[in-house]
């Protein structure tokens, strides 16, 4: 595993990991530093996402319920699993997604082995692998891939594979300023060879905002 990838020291700071004030008030900050296009991308992002009538839906990362909330109002949903570091996070979701039963909260962490075989039909990841180092997205990897049954999907939201040198000046300052030094690393990686190495097969994707997002979906 890893054979190819850039080598990252341990000790680079991931933002992935929020403060309290942060991961209390993190889908106002999101909103407001998207200038009021996440709300907005986050359903076009879930509009491309193939539904089956019937899913079972593991989400890494899951942080306030977002995408739990559109995922219900998208598909009949038999479980959906949402697992988070951060308790207040899970807090939130778990009033946003209050009205859904079959909708559970997990504190824990994604980088450790996870207690899933083959139960999902789907996994998904926003905006949260581009945050680690690189053993840890391989961790991360490897368990949707045991949590996905034959034919499962690991949906993969996040930055895309881009050089930023001459990007515009906003763009920079998101990725150089705002974001943790993995994301610009993350950028330059090929996320495709990384989950060709641990098994998936197949591969679906779709970009936004002038292609420095990318929608990956990866079949096992």
């Amino acid at each position: 595993m890893g054979g190819g990838f850039p080598k990252l020291q341990n000790d680079i700071k991931s933002k992935v990991e929020l403060n309290p004030f942060e991961a209390k008030h993190y889908d106002l900050l999101l909103n407001t530093l998207s200038l009021g296009i996440y709300p907005s991308f986050t359903k076009r992002a879930v509009d491309k996402i193939d539904f089956a009538k019937e899913e079972s839906i593991l989400d890494l990362g899951s942080g306030t319920g977002r995408f739990s909330c559109l995922f219900h109002r998208k598909t009949k949903i038999k479980t959906y699993t949402g697992i988070d570091l951060s308790e207040i996070m899970i807090r939130q979701a778990r009033k946003k997604c209050r009205n859904y039963p079959d909708a559970k909260f997990i504190q824990g962490n994604i980088r450790e082995k996870l207690p899933f075989n083959e139960n999902f039909t789907k996994a998904f990841i926003s905006f949260v692998l581009h945050g680690f180092i690189q053993k840890d997205r391989e961790k991360i990897a490897e368990n949707a891939y045991s949590a996905l049954k034959d034919n499962g999907e690991f949906i993969i939201l996040d930055y895309a594979e881009k050089n930023i040198e001459n990007a515009p000046f906003y763009i920079k300052f998101l990725i150089r300023k705002l974001e943790c030094p993995l994301a610009e690393e993350f950028m330059k990686m090929d996320l495709k060879k990384m989950l060709k190495e641990i098994g998936f097969r197949e591969f679906k994707e779709y970009f936004f905002l002038d292609k420095y997002v990318r929608l990956e979906v990866a079949i096992k």
